[in-house]
């Protein structure tokens, strides 16, 4: 994927004598992530495709929710944002990405990560009653689609989530991939990245990457996440629920891309959670 000409037509308004220092894109889904460098200043310039539906919750995140991290030096600051050419440009966060190195697995970081996400979602929360409702749909669409879950077992999920209640939920601003691979580490300071899965949800999905990864991996770190965070906002009946909703969208979105191993990582969540 390349930028459009309109995307490059904004970033040589915005950024004219601009270099391109590196590319940081996934390449699993049509997001171009470019480090630039103009004037002597870093920049991140994001591009979605056609497709792209996360510019827009990116770019919501940074007008609305990512001052309690920008005040700090935590996240990026906003510089150019066109949300029709799903184009934004942002300072450069300099740090190194946490997955993969030997801060994955180091409680501070944790801590940190947990301190970071309490004051991200202490901003406000919003009531909303047919949340779980419109959750339990997203998740019967999702066994809708191609996936290599057993006929069987995607029928036994059916009947769980038709027999679940549908209690109102309390909204928060949440990051929506809160994981490692989106915190950087500069001199031992977290930081954060990537909001294209930010919206309002209640606060306790955000612990749902981690409860399937590191946490698993590693007892320590989730008391080391929680002292950071100072509290557990995870109800049972409530925190059961996203668990499954959560590895049947693992299951089947990364099967539509190919990804194997996330893949496996799913039908291991689904395994884990009685039905």
């Amino acid at each position: 994927m390349g930028l459009t000409e309109r995307q490059q037509q904004l970033l040589d308004r915005w950024l004219p004598s601009a270099v391109i220092v590196r590319d940081h894109s996934w390449g699993v889904i049509g997001t171009l992530v470019l480090e630039l460098e103009d004037g002597g200043e870093r920049y991140i310039a994001k591009a979605g495709d056609d497709a792209d539906h996360h510019l827009t919750r990116e770019l919501r995140a940074h007008r609305n929710w990512l001052r309690p991290w920008t005040t700090r030096g935590r996240a990026a600051e906003l510089v150019h944002a066109d949300e029709s050419a799903k184009l934004l440009v942002t300072r450069f966060l300099p740090g190194e990405l946490v997955e993969g190195t030997p801060s994955e697995w180091s409680p501070d970081i944790y801590r940190q990560a947990g301190e970071l996400l309490a004051a991200f979602h202490r901003q406000y929360g919003v009531p909303d009653a047919a949340y779980e409702s419109r959750e339990n749909e997203g998740t019967l669409l999702d066994l809708g689609k191609p996936h290599r879950i057993a006929p069987d077992l995607a029928e036994r999920i059916r009947s769980t989530i038709r027999a679940w209640p549908t209690p109102p939920a309390t909204l928060v601003p949440t990051h929506g991939d809160w994981q490692p691979r989106n915190w950087l580490v500069d001199d031992g300071t977290v930081r954060v990245i990537d909001f294209g899965r930010a919206d309002l949800r209640p606060a306790y999905t955000d612990f749902a990457r981690l409860a399937a990864q590191q946490f698993r991996s590693d007892p320590s770190l989730e008391p080391a996440f929680l002292a950071g965070y100072g509290s557990d906002p995870r109800d049972p009946e409530a925190w059961q629920r996203t668990r499954l909703r959560e590895a049947v969208s693992t299951a089947v979105w990364a099967h539509q891309v190919g990804d194997e191993a996330f893949e496996a990582q799913g039908h291991r969540m689904i395994a884990e959670i009685p039905l």
